[in-house]
């Protein structure tokens, strides 16, 4: 108990540090309203139903898009490092498209795909894949050859060696890349959201800024941040769960 408050401690340094400030006037409410003000705000929005609809919105783009991003990047991933000729036709495609800005495609996906959900989601789906890509690629290449050559001996077929010994031995990897991923899935579709519109945590955020309503806005801040923070933990637990005997291994 004691660790946990502790590790939350400079958070609440930080706002009782806001709340001084806001609260002595140092910096004018229409900058940085107080904490107890953004707070009444929230309560205010939750109870006008303003604030469910919305991150919903987000969400479903974020994971909608994720999800096609993690399904696509692990079976090309994978192949990436088990057939040659996939890994010559796809490695220049990641090297050209993992560093570059992919938030400046959004013009051309509200062109073709417009303002809702459809463009969102692609482009959630073009900015998460490439890591995926390369998580998966060198999660299956780091599966120990013993393990490969033992599932041969005890005659497990080709077609199988992948989901019995190569991806549960990339687990750690791919969990590395959705973790990486996943905040990057949720920047995406509130950026998103903000430039182009069409509903969402974003588009809400940027309709009260419009009219100078502060706390409205730093509530949506808040609502990003704090929605990103949970999705990282629940993530976190899943991936203690499900890799037991990985983090077994790991420290013993």
């Amino acid at each position: 108990m004691v660790s946990r408050l502790l590790y939350f401690y400079p958070l609440v340094l930080l706002l009782a540090a806001w709340e001084v400030v806001a609260g002595l006037g140092l910096v004018r409410p229409i900058f940085l309203p107080r904490v107890t003000t953004v707070l009444a705000q929230a309560v205010t929005l939750v109870q006008e139903g303003q604030i469910l609809g919305v991150l919903l919105t987000s969400l479903y783009r974020a994971f909608a898009g994720l999800t096609l991003a993690v399904a696509v990047g692990v079976v090309v991933g994978i192949a990436m490092s088990r057939v040659r000729w996939v890994a010559w036709l796809a490695d220049p495609l990641v090297a050209l498209g993992f560093p570059s800005p992919k938030i400046t495609f959004l013009p051309i996906f509200i062109l073709w795909f417009g303002i809702d959900h459809l463009s969102k989601i692609l482009l959630v789906t073009f900015t998460c894949v490439f890591p995926m890509v390369v998580s998966a690629s060198h999660g299956a290449a780091a599966v120990n050859q013993t393990w490969i050559w033992s599932a041969r001996a005890m005659g497990t077929p080709e077609r199988r060696l992948l989901w019995r010994v190569v991806v549960p031995a990339a687990l750690p990897y791919l969990f590395s890349g959705l973790r990486v991923t996943l905040p990057v899935a949720l920047i995406t579709a509130f950026t998103a959201e903000m430039v182009g519109g069409g509903g969402g945590v974003g588009a809400a955020l940027m309709f009260a800024q419009r009219f100078f309503e502060t706390p409205t806005v730093f509530v949506y801040l808040l609502l990003m941040l704090l929605s990103g923070f949970l999705l990282d933990r629940a993530l976190l637990a899943l991936r203690a769960y499900v890799l037991r005997w990985h983090e077994e291994e790991a420290h013993g």
